[in-house]
């Protein structure tokens, strides 16, 4: 059974353009898109803002969806869109969701200044937990949507990432995008450059075990993906992020450990989702 792309709305601009990405995978897929928003999270914000009753919260509840529903068939005419409202808090239903679903995307933002900092902790949680790849949709090239023409991969240990390059390099088929692939490397600070002992023998190893393992991450990747590979010196986290000011797509593993139920988010990918410039696809790693 082909299971859908799921989005999930809250009524605030970010959730729109989630519900634009989401369409547009739908359609690359050949997939129905389901549209998801979870009543509680308006009786929490009720609770904060005294926004109104029951009556006003059952109105939004309508609007909410009806207009993401609106906003992905307009995208996409011919679309298979569902809509459901569930009376759930946010991080519930959305990694309920994750279990049946092929792709979750998520906005990275609420409504207001607080609304934005909590719906960004559900974001980060979900990505963190969820069983499926999760698609949070930040600011960049394709905040007005589009069909992304530059996927940046982040490559890190090889039983750390096989998910996340063998998803990378689908969506690069199905959108004919360009991947660049990135394996970041650094020296141990004892190694000074300037120890003339060590000279660059060490520094050139290091390196050398970058290129064996980009090699070896991408070793089956198919002739018809354009494909850069490129090592850097430095941390993983800002050789990423500057990466992402010239993507369209910034695709990370994430691991997960069975048993574990707490956020298993490495400083990499909790990083990019924070403040990377281009939407951000965290994909689970079982290790």
């Amino acid at each position: 059974m082909d299971l859908p792309v799921v989005v999930g709305v809250d009524g605030s601009e970010s959730s729109l353009r989630a519900v634009d990405w989401a369409a547009d995978e739908a359609a690359l897929r050949g997939l129905p898109l389901r549209v998801v928003y979870a009543s509680l999270w308006e009786r929490y914000e009720r609770a904060v803002f005294a926004t109104g009753g029951e009556r006003s919260e059952q109105i939004l509840n309508g609007v909410f969806v009806a207009a993401a529903h609106e906003r992905a068939r307009k995208r996409v005419p011919d679309l298979k869109v569902s809509t459901e409202v569930i009376p759930d808090g946010p991080t519930p239903v959305l990694l309920h969701e994750a279990r049946r679903a092929s792709v979750l995307v998520l906005g990275s933002r609420g409504r207001g200044d607080i609304a934005d900092l909590l719906l960004g902790s559900v974001s980060l949680t979900v990505a963190g937990r969820a069983d499926c790849p999760v698609i949070v949709v930040r600011g960049g090239r394709d905040d007005e949507g589009g069909t992304p023409r530059r996927i940046v991969l982040g490559i890190g240990a090889e039983a750390a990432t096989a998910n996340a390059v063998r998803f990378a390099l689908e969506e690069a088929e199905r959108r004919g995008a360009v991947v660049e692939a990135i394996r970041a490397w650094r020296r141990p600070a004892r190694e000074a450059t300037d120890d003339p002992l060590l000279g660059e023998g060490p520094v050139f190893a290091h390196e050398k075990g970058a290129v064996q393992t980009l090699e070896a991450a991408l070793l089956d990747a198919p002739a018809g993906v354009e494909l850069l590979k490129r090592t850097a010196e430095g941390s993983a986290r800002k050789v990423l992020l500057d990466a992402s000011h010239s993507a369209d797509l910034l695709v990370v593993g994430a691991r997960r450990h069975p048993g574990h139920f707490g956020l298993q988010l490495g400083r990499v990918t909790h990083t990019v989702l924070h403040h990377a410039a281009c939407p951000v696809a965290v994909v689970p790693e079982r290790v």
